[in-house]
């Protein structure tokens, strides 16, 4: 299994199962590393949805109970799995990322850290579990991330905001759901 991109890079590759496991290994790390439970890590992403074609990152979602108490040692621990904190500014959520080597280029895995179900935890599992069901949406979402490659742009912020539509569409639908 090849994982892994570069600043910037978007790559789609097909779906491998081998990514449950790396998943799954990820998390015992995790859990042994850190004071987290086993239900506030999730795997989420194209690279949880059997079948779909992914960059080749490994996304997890990690729900704490207040982002602004982290403590020192929580990140230590993250650390000793491997995980950066990233400069990366985003209302509600801490970015982390593990790499190839101490050289920084190529990015395997990413941590979301948000608040234990809160909106967003639950807005990133509504949209997993959604094209998980439904395989219609999932091979639009599919073709939609495919034709990015067509459109000339690049970038991971054109390639997220040229997604950015679809993804409010099924949300859309959790909201109908909450009213």
């Amino acid at each position: 299994m090849n994982i892994g991109l570069k600043k910037d890079e978007i790559v789609l590759v097909p779906y491998e199962q081998a990514w449950q496991a790396e998943f799954a290994k990820t998390k015992n790390e995790l859990l042994r590393v850190t004071n987290l439970q086993s239900n506030q890590i999730e795997h989420i992403g194209s690279t949880s949805i059997q079948g779909m074609r992914a960059k080749p990152i490994i996304d997890l979602l990690v729900g704490v109970e207040d982002l602004a108490s982290l403590e020192k040692s929580f990140f230590k621990g993250l650390l000793q799995a491997g995980f950066h904190r990233l400069r990366v500014e985003r209302p509600n959520e801490i970015v982390c990322a593990k790499f190839t080597d101490n050289t920084f280029q190529i990015k395997t895995h990413y941590i979301h850290l948000v608040q234990y179900k809160g909106q967003k935890w639950q807005e990133l599992l509504f949209f997993r579990d959604y094209l998980r069901r439904n395989d219609a949406a999932k091979k639009q979402y599919e073709q939609l991330k495919l034709s990015f490659f067509e459109t000339g742009l690049q970038g991971i912020g054109a390639y997220t905001d040229y997604k950015e539509e679809f993804v409010k569409a099924i949300l859309a639908k959790k909201k109908d759901d909450w009213k």
